[in-house]
């Protein structure tokens, strides 16, 4: 049977065989080279073997996953809890086609506070690294966050300027006037008592807020004694600010205190986790997440899979979490979570009693959520299907068009004139099939070679073989009317492309040009289908203009770098490097900071320090 599911079957027996009997990660990767799966083990070559075995293969999803591995490859580890850390990492990183995994959480708003900073700031980010700071979140509600970070800061005067180390202001800045900043750019605020309000706030958001009104009765006690009755004054408005919250979160109970309750539903090919957040024994949120490729899988992989990938990314775990069953590994993961906590963390199941009713109530919810999650994927998919079917109407196309590519010109004045390329799938954008491109043959203002330019290096790259251009598109969509439309078809034609149907979408009337149709072609204008020509348009047009402002914000940075003594291009490309391409960030950054700058030597960094903060002798 397996020599009949995989023609290479005997190379990975031979794999197999020598394979050490070490806890680590394995990798499966199939013909293209792609990572398609990643699992631990405590003894890799028991588990890897148990895939080849005609037990394993009862399983419908393992029989497919076995049927596309072409190489096996091994990462050991010195402990089981390694292995868990290193394959949650690689999972999260190469999105395997065939591992359990939660939806893309790269869009989810995180709160943010800079701890290692001598002064933290607190903002929204999108982007968690490893970088020392405290992260809160994920959270499905940007709403929410917002609200919340405004709340944090008419409770707390946290400085709101984006440098990471401040140079000394002889003023404050208007939020210091208003009372929105402490100031301590301009030392009206110690480290030590701007650390102590950073605490507090790590206090609110952990939902530890009988903690924080605690401390904050005392600093008020204390500046009324000490008759600091402003001061005491802004204390009781903080405490009333967080009584105000307090008040509107439901209590669940007193005796609960830190607890994450989970549950879940299950749908054909997905599975929806909902998560309670009680702190203090009050409801502090909740939240859900879909899981993917969870069909003919055990709800326990899948749960055990969810707390690996979930708790791998979160900052504060609490002491307690509820789950509705055991789990294959929950020695390992509690094991693993109380090491990270630093804290003893206890995976609970309850059988009856106030836990075990809260755990059901978490299941209901988990219900309605996967309902309305597959609701709205319903109607995206039917909104995407009338699109699609009045596109293929319209335009008199011999199939309905999967593949639709956009190119779109961006330029300001003639300079740095670039193209986007980006492609929607059965009408959602595919953003890692996207390119752009730096125009090389046009100089100045001249849309239409331009075009002709970027249509002819993408269908070239096609027909030489290049894997990235390979799938070809069933629909072509040009930004812009008559012109742009010859001129890219004039390219496609050259290059034995012309069958593929192509339009032109004119911004100004939103009208449809195509080639031998001497009449605009006009859809509604409240079809979907206009609708997805129009947002496929305007994608092609973001994702222009982004590259055309980063080429134009690199240019401008590099000629500002260029006048600092002994800064060549090797260390100017080491700085933009580090940086981020940004001059704030650079002009901002301390001396010492600098010092850090792989290729910068002590005498370049000095250099670039002294020309940023000149020295006034007036």
């Amino acid at each position: 049977m397996l020599d009949e599911l995989n023609p290479k079957i005997d190379y990975l027996r031979s794999l197999v065989a020598v394979l050490p009997e070490d806890p680590g990660v394995y990798q499966y990767f199939d013909e293209s080279g792609k990572i398609i799966y990643v699992g631990k083990a405590v003894n890799l070559k028991n588990r890897v073997r148990s895939y080849f075995t005609s037990k394993h293969l009862d399983s419908p999803k393992t029989r497919v996953l076995v049927s596309q591995i072409r190489d096996i490859d091994f990462m050991l580890t010195d402990t089981e809890i390694e292995a868990l850390i290193l394959e949650s990492n690689l999972i999260k990183k190469h999105k395997p086609k065939y591992n359990i995994r939660l939806t893309d959480d790269k869009y989810w708003p995180f709160i943010k506070i800079t701890v290692k900073e001598e002064f933290p700031r607190i903002e929204i980010t999108r982007n968690v690294k490893k970088d020392g700071a405290k992260y809160f979140g994920p959270y499905t509600n940007a709403g929410a966050v917002n609200e919340t970070l405004r709340l944090i800061k008419s409770i707390f005067p946290l400085r709101s300027c984006k440098q990471s180390s401040l140079a000394k202001q002889d003023r404050p800045c208007l939020n210091a006037h208003i009372e929105r900043c402490a100031a301590p750019c301009c030392g009206n605020i110690s480290v030590e008592e701007y650390r102590q309000m950073i605490d507090e706030v790590i206090h609110f958001l952990e939902g530890r807020q009988d903690s924080l009104l605690k401390e904050l009765r005392q600093k008020m006690d204390k500046a009324a004694k000490e008759l600091q009755f402003e001061k005491a004054a802004e204390i009781r408005d903080q405490i009333r600010a967080v009584e105000n919250v307090t008040a509107k979160q439901k209590v669940m109970s007193g005796r609960l205190g830190n607890v994450d309750v989970i549950h879940y539903a299950r749908g054909t090919e997905e599975m929806c986790v909902q998560l309670f957040f009680i702190r203090g024994g009050k409801l502090l949120g909740q939240d859900h997440y879909i899981l993917e490729n969870t069909a003919g899988t055990e709800s326990q992989e899948v749960l055990s899979s969810f707390l690996r990938q979930y708790y791998n990314r979160v900052d504060f775990i609490p002491k307690e979490i509820l789950i509705p069953e055991e789990i294959e590994d929950q020695e390992v993961i509690t094991e693993w979570l109380s090491a990270k906590n630093e804290s003893k963390v206890v995976l609970k199941v309850p059988r009856q009693g106030e836990k075990k009713a809260l755990l059901d109530l978490v299941a209901k919810n988990a219900r309605e959520s996967l309902q309305q999650e597959l609701l709205r994927r319903t109607t995206k998919k039917q909104t995407s299907q009338e699109a699609l079917a009045q596109i293929t109407e319209a335009l008199q196309l011999p199939k309905e068009p999967s593949r639709i590519e956009c190119y779109d010109i961006s330029h300001v004045q003639g300079a740095e004139t670039v193209a986007s390329m980006v492609v929607f799938i059965d009408g959602h954008p595919s953003t890692e099939h996207y390119r752009r491109f730096k125009i090389k043959t046009v100089d100045g203002p001249d849309d239409y070679a331009s075009m002709t330019e970027v249509v002819y290096r993408r269908f070239l790259k096609a027909r030489q073989g290049d894997e990235r251009f390979i799938p070809l598109p069933d629909l072509v969509l040009i930004d812009g009317g008559k012109g742009q439309l010859t001129s890219a078809r004039a390219a496609m034609i050259d290059l034995g492309y012309g069958d593929i149907p192509t339009v032109g979408i004119a911004e100004e009337n939103e009208w449809l040009f195509m080639e031998h149709i001497p009449d605009p072609i006009i859809l509604p204008r409240q079809s979907q289908g206009l609708f997805l020509l129009q947002r496929i348009r305007d994608e092609a047009h973001r994702f222009a203009l982004s590259y055309h402002r980063l080429l134009r914000g690199k240019r401008h940075l590099a000629s500002a770098l260029d006048d600092i003594p002994g800064i060549g291009p090797k260390r100017k490309e080491a700085l933009l490097k580090h940086f981020g391409l940004s001059l704030r960030k650079i002009k901002n950054a301390s001396l010492e900071e600098l010092r850090e700058v792989e290729g910068l030597p002590e005498k370049a960094a000095q250099a670039v320090w002294d020309y940023f903060h000149p020295v006034d002798i007036s």
